[in-house]
């Protein structure tokens, strides 16, 4: 059996304001702050994860708290993140919900044959409501301010830019394993847009590849995508994916230890950072289910610089 990806495990963000930004993500998003730690290769710069009511593989979106710039949109990034919800009728309430909190959000549209709804954060990260028709998982959280049946579900699909398919389509079908399984011509003016799946596929493990040849190369700041993970099961099938990045001969940075999960890192032909994730152990190795995300928590490696790492910490609330 062809070694396969199982889904988008999570993807990451960059904020310059993180109270701001939780007060966004908790408050009117209504997600669950599952994960309060630090950026372990920069230990001054928080690294908040929010997810689904059971911090699912694949409901997190997390963010990097660095003081920069805004970002320059352009190609050879990420440029959409999807967020899956079930049904029409929960669009209707979101649009609904984020016009009367001020949130910049459009009409619901169609994208790839689902209903969509697309709305900015306060820094201008740019998100999509997509309704995955009850399919792929989906935890409520019973503390949000998000009705459950309203809640987002996880994330999906996340959309690319880049200036010529043929390299990306190369590592996504050649190495990487998926499949394209559909186009479409944006309805916001991204341009003509590849959709390629993982697995079985479904919202929850697709790819959508912008091709906007015209646009300058975008440069990271605040409001911007860092990076998207894709899961992988466990460690063993990790050193599978290690080994086949290997063989084929993809520069990566082998395995590396993230204490909630295992990540290999590589870059696709533009530039764009892809990770591979391990579902395990998750956010509960060292939090209980019941208060993840109320305390900062720091790998073992980091636990006797906690008092320096902690007074140059800013509170979120």
């Amino acid at each position: 059996m062809a070694l396969e990806l199982t889904g988008l495990h999570h993807l990451t963000a960059i904020t310059a304001d993180a109270p701001a930004n939780h007060r966004f993500y908790t408050g009117t998003l209504g997600l669950r702050l599952v994960k309060k730690t630090v950026n372990q290769d920069d230990t001054s710069a928080y690294h908040l994860f929010y997810a689904d009511g059971l911090a699912t593989p694949g409901s997190d979106i997390t963010f990097f708290d660095w003081p920069v710039e805004p970002e320059r949109r352009g190609t050879r990034s990420i440029v959409r993140t999807g967020l899956r919800v079930n049904g029409v009728e929960t669009l209707d309430w979101w649009r609904d919900h984020l016009q009367a909190k001020g949130v910049r959000v459009g009409d619901i549209i169609e994208v790839a044959g689902r209903a969509a709804l697309d709305l900015e954060d306060p820094e201008g990260q740019r998100l999509r409501l997509t309704d995955d028709g009850g399919k792929g998982s989906g935890n409520v959280w019973d503390k949000s301010p998000v009705p459950p049946k309203h809640q987002i579900r996880g994330l999906g699909p996340i959309t690319l830019s880049v200036p010529d398919l043929a390299p990306t389509r190369l590592v996504l079908e050649k190495v990487m394993n998926m499949h394209e399984t559909g186009d479409y011509r944006s309805p916001d003016g991204e341009g003509h847009v590849h959709v390629f799946s993982m697995g079985q596929g479904g919202a929850h493990a697709e790819l959508h590849v912008a091709v906007q040849p015209n646009l300058p190369p975008a440069r990271q700041g605040a409001g911007a995508v860092h990076h998207v993970a894709f899961r992988t099961p466990d460690v063993e099938t990790m050193h599978e994916w290690m080994e086949r990045l290997r063989s084929l001969r993809v520069p990566s940075s082998g395995e590396v230890e993230r204490y909630y999960f295992r990540s290999l890192y590589f870059r696709e032909p533009n530039g764009i950072l892809f990770e591979i994730a391990t579902d395990g152990p998750g956010f509960t190795v060292d939090e209980p289910l019941e208060s993840l995300g109320e305390s900062l928590s720091l790998p073992p490696f980091l636990e006797d610089q906690r008092a320096a790492i902690e007074r140059r910490l800013k509170p979120l609330d």
